[in-house]
């Protein structure tokens, strides 16, 4: 059990609350993961529902400010900062320290600490180990500010190992078809690969030109994802070349005619909400992988249970599942109702 070794002093309302812009800190006058451009803005990582261009001032990882520089440019904001884990920082008399999150490379926790308060607002996290990224490091905090994307109780992920070698069955059992992995571009396609290597997969696999980058960027901070090649109609001479190879895309792209140059494929989609049966059904899914980058349920109450904070605050997700499991475990809880994340598409 973590418990903070203070006495709290001030209000956490008073500290962090909701805001149109996102969750604002009047002490330090910034804003974690605006949804709008700030004078100052704090993110936790580099997805495009919590880092957006445009604020005056951003404060990340170093990782993440390299990720927005690749999807944003150059001007994703007038001045930058690096953050390093567990480095704290002064803002305005606010202590602030990133730690890391577990979710995808460079994302972080960020504990905002004043007047004897500490409140960690956690971004979106998971806890099972994942080469790709630092793991979740768990801190001692008076109120943890969680996601609840998966929470509800019917959502418990299987171990990656086991979708993995459902996928590798697939391509030995149907070697003159190719796959398609539908993975989001930052994380999840990284993660995908990175567990094939794992799993002892050692042949090329290909990629849909808006993944090229990022998969670049995570080689180049020391990801291991083996050979990768891009999956144009160049790097073949017929359909049929692409026969038993693995392809890794968005998932627009396999709906898209995009798709339509590789032979019979077998459509594969990396995502927590492949747990929805009937979701994967009206997607028109034949292999679903039910692979998430964040908590799922048992998780979620794991790491609540194991902070033991005085108050949990839930956003963006299944907000009232959780809250009533605090609850009924006599922990103090609400729903921040924040707008402008995305909880659909497992990111």
């Amino acid at each position: 059990m973590l418990r903070p070794d203070y006495v709290i002093s001030m209000r956490p309302e008073e500290l962090l609350h909701p805001a149109p812009e996102g969750l604002y800190c009047p002490a330090g006058d910034f804003y974690i993961d605006p949804v709008r451009p700030v004078d100052r803005a704090l993110i936790t990582h580099g997805h495009a529902d919590h880092a957006r261009a445009g604020s005056n001032h951003v404060l990340a990882t170093s990782q993440t400010l390299d990720i927005m520089r690749i999807r944003f440019g150059e001007h994703y904001a007038r001045t930058s900062q690096i953050a390093d884990y567990g480095k704290p920082l002064n803002i305005k008399g606010v202590t602030v320290t990133f730690y890391p999150a577990g979710h995808v490379l460079g994302s972080a926790q960020i504990a905002v600490e004043y007047q004897g308060t500490r409140i960690v607002a956690s971004g979106d996290y998971k806890r099972v180990a994942d080469k790709t990224c630092a793991p979740f490091e768990p801190v001692a905090c008076d109120v943890f500010i969680t996601e609840a994307t998966f929470g509800l109780p019917v959502f418990r992920h299987p171990r990656p190992s086991d979708e993995i070698t459902k996928l590798l069955q697939s391509l030995q059992l149907l070697p003159e078809r190719s796959h398609i992995v539908g993975a989001y571009a930052l994380g999840k396609a990284q993660r995908v690969i990175s567990l094939l290597r794992q799993a002892g997969y050692d042949a090329p696999i290909y990629l849909h030109g808006a993944l090229e980058k990022l998969c670049q960027y995570y080689q180049s901070q020391g990801v291991a994802l083996g050979e990768l090649r891009p999956a144009t109609s160049e790097t073949t001479h017929q359909k049929t070349d692409f026969a038993g190879s693995l392809i890794i895309a968005p998932p627009a792209a396999m709906a898209d005619r995009w798709s339509r140059r590789f032979p019979d494929p077998v459509s594969c989609y990396a995502s927590g909400w492949m747990r929805i049966h009937q979701r994967a059904k009206q997607s028109g899914i034949e292999l679903p992988l039910i692979l998430s980058d964040h908590c799922d349920w048992d998780e979620l109450t794991d790491t609540i249970t194991e902070l033991s904070p005085s108050q949990v605050w839930v956003t963006h997700g299944r907000e009232e599942a959780l809250v009533r499991w605090c609850t009924l475990n006599s922990i103090a809880a609400k729903p921040l109702h924040l707008v402008g994340y995305e909880d659909e598409a497992d990111i």
